[in-house]
């Protein structure tokens, strides 16, 4: 059995990518309701790996997991790309217009926010979870109030859709990282076969030029940078983290490129080497776990 720590409730979009990526193995959910308790957990041994997610194609980086991932020493196994789609849902019965409530995580409702300009009336309300906000409603009974989950959480929690696909950008898509801890006398990645991305994190030498340089080397040895995303290092004055995703065909010319960097980097840690997430998953693929 395999314990994967999630950041939300049960039917979370955080239990689908789960439940995907572990496809023919038996899991155990182990949900959390932040993203600290889901590195907590383990941490504590309660949980093998977590599904963190790390980016939104409408909102940008969850900036916050980018610290959390650097300070826990966990290490990124995968990446999983999912397509995210919003529904509306509320007890039996219940129409679009006796709603005065709607609760859901911030994300979720920024990504939905033009489909509420058609209803003044109801007032959005920010949550920790999606999927909870949903069981919140059934469990309770909860008249007058609807929530932003996705359809499963609909279906499992026993509500009722009143609009599906309410996020106002199609292409909404969640990249997520399955992280674990790296066990003791564990190389970071033992068979570097199928491993064509690579996410760092360094702070550059004080060389005039050195982001630049480093650029250049890593173009030289043809790897290209998919997302590079600065942060202040917290006690260190106007000093920056730069958290690097790339990807590369070949490992020796990745290897290569590791070596070659020293004199522009200040401290250099890879926080995982790994495969390269498939294209999204889409809509009709996710209806499969309905």
């Amino acid at each position: 059995m395999i314990r994967v720590g999630i950041q939300g409730y049960y039917n979370s979009f955080h239990e689908i990518v789960a439940r995907q990526y572990f496809k023919g193995k038996e899991i155990e959910i182990v949900p959390c309701m932040t993203f600290e308790g889901l590195f907590d957990s383990i941490h504590a041994s309660k949980a093998d790996f977590g599904i963190v997610a790390i980016e939104n194609t409408l909102v940008g980086s969850i900036l916050g997991n980018y610290t959390l991932l650097r300070e826990s020493n966990l290490f990124i196994r995968a990446e999983h790309k999912l397509r995210v789609k919003h529904s509306l849902m509320a007890l039996p019965g219940q129409k679009i217009d006796e709603i005065k409530e709607v609760h859901s995580h911030p994300m979720a409702l920024q990504q939905c926010k033009a489909f509420f300009k058609k209803y003044p009336h109801i007032k959005l309300i920010n949550s920790d979870d999606t999927a909870y906000s949903a069981f919140e409603i059934s469990q309770d009974k909860i008249l007058g109030r609807a929530a932003i989950s996705n359809e499963i959480a609909a279906k499992n929690f026993g509500l009722e859709l009143l609009a599906r696909g309410i996020e106002t950008n199609k292409r909404n898509f969640t990249r997520f990282l399955i992280v674990s801890n790296l066990e003791e006398n564990e190389n970071p990645v033992r068979n570097m076969d199928g491993i064509n991305k690579a996410s760092w994190v360094l702070t550059l030498s004080h060389r005039t030029g050195s982001l630049a340089q480093l650029l250049t080397v890593l173009a030289a040895f043809d790897i290209s940078l998919t997302k590079i995303q600065s942060l202040p290092l917290i006690g260190q004055e106007w000093t920056y983290l730069f958290y690097i995703d790339m990807v590369f065909d070949k490992i020796d010319q990745y290897q290569n490129a590791v070596k070659s960097i020293g004199k522009y980097v200040e401290d250099l840690r890879i926080l995982g080497e790994y495969p390269a997430a498939l294209n999204p998953i889409q809509h009709q693929q996710i209806n499969s776990l309905l």
